[in-house]
């Protein structure tokens, strides 16, 4: 079965506080819901129309299971603490394998 990925690109960061709040919050609910963060900041080299801002990838064993820890009930209140406090790309994919 192949595996689902959280994929995120922070384009800005209007509120370190919200996003402080929001990463406190999302943690756990990832954790529970089987989620394994691989990258969370670090260096970015940005190509094409990307922007070198915040990425964040995070692997599922499953899509489903993907999509369900985002319709979760703890992830939803992370994003609600994170609200407007950052303007992001934020995708569930499938992977390969």
């Amino acid at each position: 079965m192949p595996k689902g990925y959280w994929v995120s690109v922070y384009r800005t960061i209007s509120d370190p506080e919200k996003l402080a709040a929001y990463n406190k919050l999302a943690g756990p609910a990832v954790r529970t819901a089987g989620g394994r963060t691989i990258v969370r900041g670090g260096r970015v080299v940005a190509y094409d129309a990307g922007i070198a801002e915040r990425t964040v990838l995070v692997e599922f064993d499953s899509f489903e299971q993907a999509v369900a820890a985002h319709e979760s009930a703890a992830y939803q209140e992370a994003l609600a603490a994170l609200s407007d406090g950052v303007e992001r790309d934020f995708r569930i994919v499938e992977g390969i394998e």
